[in-house]
């Protein structure tokens, strides 16, 4: 399965942010939508991502003045990203290895979503459990 099948059962748009957002800005987008990183936007390119992580470093570093800061200057660049056809399990794999939980999706040069690790192991999850079933239902028959 692709994560681009994950992607049709999101709803609605991408929460992003832009570059000359201020982080208090995005810590209220992060908390009024419950979720942990937004795609930071420059048009419609991604240039970078914004997460909770990258708040605990700044304000680790630079305490209270770090929440006016602008995203272009704390963001990660040059996100990893993947494509809608890559395989959930790559998708995975590439998540662990690079020890990130969000993962911006981009096709033809254009965000088209953004998984999170929760999202591909609740459909991992999901996949098990059918499976289990099917057989359970195969071998009572």
């Amino acid at each position: 399965m692709t994560i681009g099948a994950i992607l049709h059962g999101h709803t609605g748009p991408v929460i992003a942010a832009r570059k000359e957002d201020t982080v208090r800005a995005v810590i209220d987008l992060l908390a009024q939508h419950r979720i942990g990183a937004v795609p930071v936007m420059e048009g419609e390119a991604i240039v970078g991502i914004f997460s909770e992580r990258d708040l605990v470093r700044l304000m680790s570093s630079y305490g209270p003045e770090a929440l006016d800061r602008h995203l272009d200057e704390v963001m990660t660049k040059s996100p990893v990203t993947c494509d809608s056809q890559m395989a959930v399990i790559g998708a995975l794999s590439q998540m662990t290895q690079k020890r990130i939980r969000h993962l911006p999706v981009v096709d033809g040069g254009r965000l088209v979503g953004f998984v999170s690790i929760g999202d591909l192991v609740k459909y991992r999850i999901d996949k098990i459990e059918a499976e289990a079933a099917a057989m359970r239902d195969y071998i009572a028959s």
